[in-house]
């Protein structure tokens, strides 16, 4: 009698098999924790930005980032002088702008007295009225 040394094609398939029927059990699970660490990480970079906001309010006279010559994303993440144009005097408040974890865009629009959430084309909203910051998505997080 010869000695077996290898797993038979049907050895194999079943092992296949149960392995998908686990991952099918499995991978579902790790979808609302998905969900949960990117909603503590978009309030952790609202929180990050607003405070960053405020921060450079109060070096400029009560000036929002985007009113003096530079740009808002200029205005937070490089220097300016105290009347908010590209200098040395201030900043920067932020090494970059975050990431939108939900639509994975790090652009802002800028609008005045609207807050336009939900549109989808950027990764977040800045009110230059009110100086409201907030992410363009549509997930429903408490903020």
């Amino acid at each position: 009698m010869k000695a077996r040394n290898a797993f038979t094609l049907v050895e194999i398939l079943i092992v296949v098999v149960i392995l998908g029927i686990l991952a099918a059990i499995v991978i579902p699970q790790f979808a609302p924790v998905t969900t949960q660490a990117s909603t503590s990480r978009l309030i952790t970079d609202l929180k990050t930005v607003r405070s960053a906001i405020e921060y450079y309010k109060v070096q400029h006279n009560d000036t929002l980032p985007g009113t003096g010559g530079a740009t808002f994303g200029q205005a937070l993440t490089g220097r300016t002088d105290l009347s908010g144009a590209v200098g040395t005097d201030c900043g920067p408040y932020l090494l970059q702008l975050p990431v939108n974890p939900f639509n994975k865009l790090d652009t802002v629009e800028i609008e005045a007295g609207n807050a336009g959430l939900g549109s989808g084309n950027c990764g977040w909203h800045f009110d230059s009225l009110t100086g409201l910051f907030s992410a363009d998505t549509d997930e429903h997080v408490s903020l």
